[in-house]
């Protein structure tokens, strides 16, 4: 692959005195290669024992990022001085997801150290994209939510606000996708497998969490044993979070699940050896996988106690950190903000109160106040499956206290809404904490809302959607705490480091203050009709396109075109992202081209990324499809050339950091009013791609940015969604839109599936027979129209590169550094704690 040997810098920030910066971050002279003391050089021999001629790719990485990390360690340690001799109000963000990716790249992009490491590269003769290429992913979260959680703490340290991330160090992070037959099958992600460089264990800063239950084993599976007290030990790992410019580095603290010392030394005698390492087992199963399977009670169960395992741990690394510098508990919430990232973490409710209560002996009404100035909750969707519920019982098995307090809570609570809504049961039972049923159970965004001082949703339709639709009755209790805060992501991973051409481009054009302050983007506005800028513009996607192009085939062997349209949709796949209308739209476009081979069409090739949660079986019926509809296409002479159908196996931040600069259309196509944001969203405008999308999530907001007529919007809106679902006729489409009918027919014959007759035959029954509840037919048409209007946009290269201008220029507002701010002033009151 002829780019693999080079690396492509991102735009130089002015000019740089690399030994000052060096002194700066406390290393003198020392270089990272090509002397006596270089840091790279001197981990190889002392870390490794081995000298560079022999040195592996991955020897080459650990060193590497060993080298990096010394040169931040001091500027850690002096950060975590700061806030502590300041005694800052701190936040703390909670989340059970962090997809933090790679890290050597970005560290070094964020510590200004690239001209230095061209240096050393250039003089070891490194291979530099091999070397970062054995990073693995830390593939820590699902999709969004996690990646949000990575892209806030970065602009937390980048604006030097005193933050802390709190999460799991899972041993396996997200399953590794690949395709069988064009099947999913999930692989274990053992990111762990080699060392991490970057993280540093604090054993002697492990709590102790208690449980008042135990666990054994019965034919072969752990089962809980109520009333038998137990213990888990958290042991905490630190991971550096920078700051764009080294200024601030924060710290990302992942917990990990152990036992007390403990073995069973007499069923170890009797031969019973896996008995005698039952507490062990059960303990460090915990941690062992990322969101385990939950379409089972044993899965349910095991995700229940790792999110207390969060939250009990957190918060005791909180009250920690606070007692060593105040006594006077009522300055807890003057001290710390801690944020709950949906409700995963929502049992810190309670277990706060229970600190405040049994450990600090507060009375319920203090204990309460605090508490709720302290938590503030975001929610992330508003699918109801996605609200979590847990059963009563295992409240009652494994934390009694917790479910004391929870009645407690819900009691007064109740009795408020009957003072504010007297005679209305039926609010009683929608508001209460309790949901009654065949098993009771606790409704946690209920109780992350009753105990926080601020509910947000996370775009404006979202969070319009959550204050009148879903949680209604908690809103018009308590209408002051429900805001909203537009997520947005890191500019420096998602553009300067994805996408160095362009990233060069702007500076050249504006200088580089946008790094920091992407509302300088802005200043791109006059150029969108700059035939300089348009063409600079138009040579970075080509060369964009080009490099995925190359590393496309070196990594799997598969043949694109560059000059193609890359036409993409990287998401999770569930049904109401809707991959299927996609598949719909593609098939409609291979019909017309099958009827008329002489029609003007403008090749494309479509991308397709994500992976099926293991247990969602229809998500994995719609991968299947992909890749037949692929294997169909590349096979039929007609069309060979002019559409193309590519699914990238196993998506993850790294793909995403390769595939979104060389991605001319964004693919946004959820069901109005499902989506709660987006973020891919955001990164494809930055980067220059113009959106096919609904109105939904912060879409909406995009195009507000850039003027509609910059994108490309089509379908039912959310209002008509809620409208139309009493009375919407899926067959009526079938039968009077004649390209939905071809292409259903079309996918109903076998044609996609020759070998396979019948395999596809539930995508009829999603579509037609059952509803089709994410009303994919009634916006078909719609959408290939907004395809057809694209298409001919791109017909014309200097109109195209003028609207992808202005969505550059207009995606200042998706920054994670503005979200960030307005969580600092709105909801946390955390102020920047710069670091001498």
């Amino acid at each position: 692959m002829g780019t693999r040997s080079v690396f492509d810098f991102p735009a130089a920030t002015g000019s740089l005195d690399i030994s000052k910066l060096l002194d700066q971050y406390g290393c003198g002279s020392i270089r990272f290669a090509g002397t006596d003391n270089a840091l790279y050089e001197r981990h190889l021999a002392f870390d490794k024992a081995l000298d560079l001629p022999v040195a592996t790719s991955r020897d080459q990485f650990e060193a590497f990022a060993h080298s990096v990390r010394d040169v931040l360690s001091q500027r850690w340690v002096l950060t975590e001085k700061t806030y502590e001799r300041q005694n800052s109000k701190r936040l703390y963000y909670l989340s059970m997801e962090f997809l933090i990716g790679r890290s050597l790249a970005n560290n070094t992009t964020n510590l200004l150290l690239d001209p230095v490491v061209k240096e050393a590269i250039q003089r070891t003769n490194i291979d530099w994209i091999d070397l970062l290429e054995q990073e693995p992913d830390a593939g820590l979260g699902n999709g969004g939510l996690g990646r949000l959680a990575a892209c806030f703490m970065e602009s937390a340290a980048t604006m030097q606000l005193p933050a802390m991330g709190h999460g799991l160090r899972y041993d396996y992070g997200i399953f590794k996708q690949s395709i069988r037959d064009g099947w999913q099958e999930e692989r274990p992600d053992n990111w762990l497998r080699l060392q991490d460089p970057w993280e540093v264990a604090r054993p002697s800063e492990q709590v102790e969490i208690g449980l008042n239950c135990s666990f054994e084993l019965h034919g072969g599976s752990l089962r809980a044993i109520a009333g038998r007290p137990s213990s888990l030990i958290g042991i905490p790992f630190d991971r550096p979070v920078v700051g764009y410019g080294g200024k601030n580095i924060n710290t990302l603290r992942l917990w990990a699940a152990t036992s007390p010392n403990y073995f069973n030394f007499e069923a170890f005698s009797q031969g019973d050896f896996v008995s005698a390492l039952a507490e062990t087992l059960s303990a460090e199963s915990l941690t062992r996988v990322l969101y385990p399977d939950d379409t089972t009670s044993v899965g349910q169960a095991l995700r229940f106690v790792q999110e207390y395992f969060l939250v009990a741990c957190s918060l005791a690394d909180v009250i920690r950190r606070f007692r060593r510098l105040n006594q006077d508990w009522s300055a807890f919430a003057e001290k710390a903000a801690i944020q709950l990232n949906d409700t995963h973490p929502a049992m810190a409710v309670p277990e706060l109160m229970r600190i405040l209560l049994d450990e600090a002996h507060l009375g319920w009404v203090e204990a309460w106040d605090i508490t709720t100035k302290t938590l503030g909750y975001t929610n992330h969707t508003l699918l109801p499956e996605a609200l979590e519920k847990w059963p009563l019982a295992w409240f009652e098995i494994m934390l009694p206290r917790h479910l004391e307090i929870i009645y407690e809570i819900n009691r007064r609570l109740l009795d408020e809404v009957r003072s504010r809504f007297p005679g209305d049961q039926e609010r009683i039972g929608r508001i209460s904490l309790v949901e009654e049923g065949a098993e009771r159970k606790i409704r946690m965004a209920n109780l992350a809302i009753v105990g926080s001082h601020s509910t947000n949703g996370v775009a404006a339709i979202h969070s319009e959607l959550l204050r009148t639709t879903t949680v209604k009755d908690l809103a018009q209790l308590y209408p002051e705490r429900f805001n909203n805060k537009t997520n947005g992501v890191t500019p420096r991973r998602w553009l300067l480091l994805s996408n160095p051409p362009l990233s060069r481009a702007i500076t050249e054009a504006i200088g580089d203050s946008w790094i920091t302050d992407l509302d300088q983007l802005s200043r791109l506005r006059p150029l969108a009709g700059d035939k300089n800028f348009q063409d600079a513009v138009r040579a970075a996607k080509r060369q964009a396109k080009w490099q995925f192009a190359d590393w496309l085939r070196w990594a799997s062997g598969q043949t694109i075109d560059p000059d193609t349209i890359f036409d993409c949709q990287i998401k999770r796949i569930h049904e109401y992202k809707r991959q299927l209308l996609n598949v719909l739209r593609i098939v409609s476009l291979y019909n017309r081209l099958r009827e008329n081979p002489e029609l003007e069409m403008q090749p494309r090739t479509f991308f397709f990324g994500g992976k099926a949660a293991p247990a969602y079986q229809f998500a994995k019926l719609i991968i299947k499809f992909v890749n037949n509809l692929a294997g169909t296409i590349d096979g039929d002479p007609a069309v060979r050339g002019r559409l193309k159908v590519v699914f990238l196996p196993d998506y993850c931040v790294s793909l995403a950091e390769r595939l979104i600069p060389a991605t001319d259309v964004s693919q946004q196509i959820s069901t109005a009013g499902y989506e709660a944001s987006g973020t891919s969203n955001m990164k494809f405008m930055m980067n220059g791609a113009l959106t096919v999308g609904t109105r939904d999530g912060a879409t909406i907001e995009m195009a507000e940015e850039a003027g509609g007529d910059n994108f490309f919007l089509f379908g039912l809106t959310a209002e008509q969604v809620a409208a139309n679902r009493g009375w919407y006729k899926p067959q009526w489409h079938y039968e009077n839109e004649p390209e939905a009918q071809a292409a259903l027919d079309l996918i109903f014959s076998n044609h996609f599936s020759r070998n396979e007759p019948g395999i596809f035959a539930p995508l009829r029954e999603t579509l037609l027979t059952r509803g089709d509840f994410y009303m994919h037919l009634a916006d078909l048409t719609s959408y290939l129209e907004a395809d057809q209007r694209l298409t001919a946009l791109y017909a014309d290269p200097d109109a195209w590169s003028r609207k992808a201008i202005l969505n550059i220029a207009s995606s200042g507002k998706f920054s994670a550094d503005r979200t960030i701010g307005e969580y600092a002033t709105d909801i946390w009151r955390v102020s920047p704690c710069p670091v001498p």
